[in-house]
């Protein structure tokens, strides 16, 4: 059977006889990983759950700063402020990703995947365009829904912020592709660890613990490092406001592209090289 075969040629008819095979190409291998997207109503729960977090967040801190006080910090009162529902939208949508790639080990069905596509490369690149497409337009409406609404309900207390306010639509948009990064990375995760509990740990803790315990426990050095994790880096990119401690916005954007880079290097590596 050459490299180009696929799975209809192991399935039969009702006569008995093979089913004509079709050869393998990029487009089918993007239909089937799209069927699978779609088909899973985790998936639509967990983004439902993202998009309507970052909402209702932004409606939450809309409603707490609709009046400016003493005790409201500088940054509650940013444009970038009703956008912080992506400390939320990390979580979710970084598992989303684990998940999307893990759940076919989980279940076994990726012999069946790879068995149909011997070249495996092409199931990684076509899980990717599939994940990205949808969590980038759902990641980027739910920024503009949540940063439009929020300051809708401001604007009747105070003066807000509008789309063509300094740094807005970068933080905006750039949130949406800041959270669809993080998913890809932890796509990339699942696709090296190939287990749901160990590649959730390993995202949570690249993410969210070692950062704090460089930050926290490290001294000056170990601030110096942790501003080049993907959540203090990727941050940096989501405000309209300035940390001296932290990266400038498009340096930050580019560390997180490089994590997700070499992550995905990584797994491509390991998915040519393992068995399933």
């Amino acid at each position: 059977m050459s490299a180009n075969s696929v799975l209809s040629e192991t399935r039969a008819d009702g006569a008995g006889g093979l089913v004509e095979s079709q050869p393998v190409t990029f487009p089918r291998v993007l239909a089937s990983e799209w069927v699978k997207f779609r088909s899973l109503r985790s998936t639509w729960l967990v983004l439902a759950g993202a998009v309507f977090g970052m909402v209702l967040i932004a409606l939450l801190i809309a409603y707490n700063t609709r009046h400016v006080a003493p005790n409201i910090q500088g940054a509650d009162l940013a444009a970038s402020s009703p956008l912080q529902g992506w400390y939320l939208g990390m979580y979710l949508i970084g598992a989303l990703g684990v998940l999307f790639v893990t759940g076919e080990y989980g279940t076994g069905a990726i012999r069946s995947t790879l068995t149909a596509v011997p070249k495996r490369l092409p199931v990684l690149w076509a899980k990717l365009v599939v994940f990205v497409a949808v969590t980038l337009v759902a990641m980027i409406a739910a920024s503009f829904v949540a940063f439009l609404a929020a300051e809708a309900f401001i604007s009747h207390y105070r003066r807000g912020f509008s789309l063509g306010d300094p740094g807005v639509l970068r933080v905006v948009i750039g949130t949406g592709v800041f959270l669809t990064l993080l998913g890809m990375f932890g796509a990339g995760l699942g696709w090296i660890i190939r287990n749901t509990p160990g590649a959730l740990v390993t995202y949570f803790a690249l993410l969210v613990a070692l950062p704090v315990v460089f930050a926290t426990f490290l001294g000056g050095w170990g601030k110096s490092v942790a501003e080049y994790f993907p959540i203090y880096a990727g941050g940096s990119f989501v405000q309209t406001f300035r940390d001296p401690n932290t990266l400038a916005p498009w340096p930050g954007l580019l560390v997180v592209v490089l994590w997700v880079v070499v992550t995905l290097t990584v797994a491509a590596v390991v998915l040519r090289r393992r068995d399933a």
